[in-house]
């Protein structure tokens, strides 16, 4: 009985700016794609292989955790559906699109890739089909982990505001860290773009000013009575 309330705020966040937030959502994911796939099948210099660590070698690969890591593109959509405002969400995309820019640059100039596994793909179609459209290269930052990350400070932030559950933020912390580790345990990435996709979340969230962005419209939406 008590959640209701807060069920009611998030299901209002949702519907807000509804469409303005599915196309935005699906126009940024396109345009990145095609920067991103170009980049990858067609590098501008030699191909830099990053090194393993020992981290790579207890992360043994696990089939089973390609559904967490395709579960990024759900997460992305977190923040921005949390959303009110038309300025809001465009501010969301601006300083999501710069990480990303950065990443992409990086990738330009340091075309960079994993080393190959020693896996037969055809016993696993399911990660093989992954390989096949993503292969294992613009691996450093890994931008996978960066976005995730990107994503979770945002919604560490702003959460609480919003008068949901700690537990979510717990949940939100797990799903994070779940997304990183099955970079490692799909063979997509190793340790070294993991912790570099890290590092490159952090730096833009305190550039871009992510923190004051999440929390920039959350308590007025707290305080405003949500109508069923």
């Amino acid at each position: 009985m008590s959640n209701k309330p807060a069920a009611r705020k998030v299901a209002a966040l949702i519907l807000s700016r509804f469409w303005f937030k599915t196309f935005g959502i699906s126009g940024f994911t396109t345009l990145f794609f095609v920067a991103y796939l170009y980049l990858l099948k067609h590098p501008a210099y030699h191909v830099a292989v990053i090194p393993t660590t020992w981290f790579d070698e207890v992360a043994s690969f696990q089939p089973a955790a390609l559904p967490i890591y395709l579960s990024l593109w759900v997460y992305l959509s977190g923040p921005p559906v949390l959303m009110t405002t038309r300025r809001e969400i465009t501010g969301y995309g601006v300083r999501i699109a710069a990480l990303c820019l950065v990443a992409l640059g990086i990738f330009y100039f340091w075309p960079n890739a994993v080393p190959p596994v020693h896996i037969d793909w055809s016993q696993y179609p399911s990660v093989a089909f992954l390989k096949n459209v993503d292969a294992a290269g613009n691996a450093c930052p890994s931008l996978h982990v960066a976005t995730a990350v990107f994503s979770a400070l945002w919604l560490h932030w702003r959460l609480p505001l919003l008068g949901i559950s700690r537990g979510w933020r717990t949940v939100n912390i797990v799903w994070c860290v779940a997304i990183a580790y099955s970079t490692m345990a799909t063979k997509q990435h190793v340790a070294i773009d993991v912790a570099a996709g890290t590092v490159l979340a952090l730096a833009a969230a305190w550039v871009t000013g992510l923190k004051a962005h999440a929390e920039m419209r959350a308590p007025e939406f707290r305080l405003k009575p949500v109508h069923a």
